[in-house]
């Protein structure tokens, strides 16, 4: 396959390629780090599993997030893989210009301090590895150092909206 550099006009509209990837269900995290002593995090819909051998796992966070220039401060992250229940924790970090961690959000510190977010389906305790710009985002990709997996089933994000996962 050939690369092509990008030029303007080249592919897809951005209308057309947001609509066509929201068809695209996705599972939603919360990432939080405690750089400095001061909790942080951010939603990511593009949380993904990189590697096993190493345990890698990845995201990608906008470069004109107000978040970021923190969460890049940390020694440790943790990935909170949400429950179907925390739509609304979900919308909370992903605003801008608010206390996160403030009430009615309820988290605990965890291992290394990290920022670990209550009643979710998973914790990932993870140094960072790697970070890559890539177009207007950054891809960071974390090394698991220490995991927890609950019994709730996940949030989904489908269609510019939150949903729970049902089995067949």
């Amino acid at each position: 396959m050939t690369a092509h550099a990008y030029e303007p006009g080249y592919g897809v509209d951005a209308d057309g390629f947001r609509t066509a990837l929201a068809q695209h269900a996705a599972g939603v995290v919360i990432v939080t780090a405690r750089p400095e002593g001061v909790p942080v995090g951010l939603t990511a819909t593009s949380f993904s599993s990189v590697s096993l051998e190493p345990p890698l796992v990845s995201f990608y966070v906008d470069r004109s997030s107000t978040t970021w220039p923190w969460l890049r401060l940390a020694d440790y992250f943790a990935v909170n893989v949400l429950a179907g229940n925390q739509h609304d924790l979900a919308t909370r970090f992903a605003r801008r210009g608010i206390d996160r961690f403030a009430g009615p959000t309820r988290w605990h510190p965890g291992p290394f301090e990290t920022p670990l977010l209550d009643d979710v389906a998973a914790h990932l305790i993870c140094v960072p590895h790697t970070t890559v710009d890539i177009g207007d985002h950054t891809l960071v990709v974390g090394l698991v150092v220490e995991c927890a997996a609950g019994v709730n089933r996940p949030l989904l994000y489908h269609r510019g909206r939150y949903g729970r996962f049902l089995p067949h």
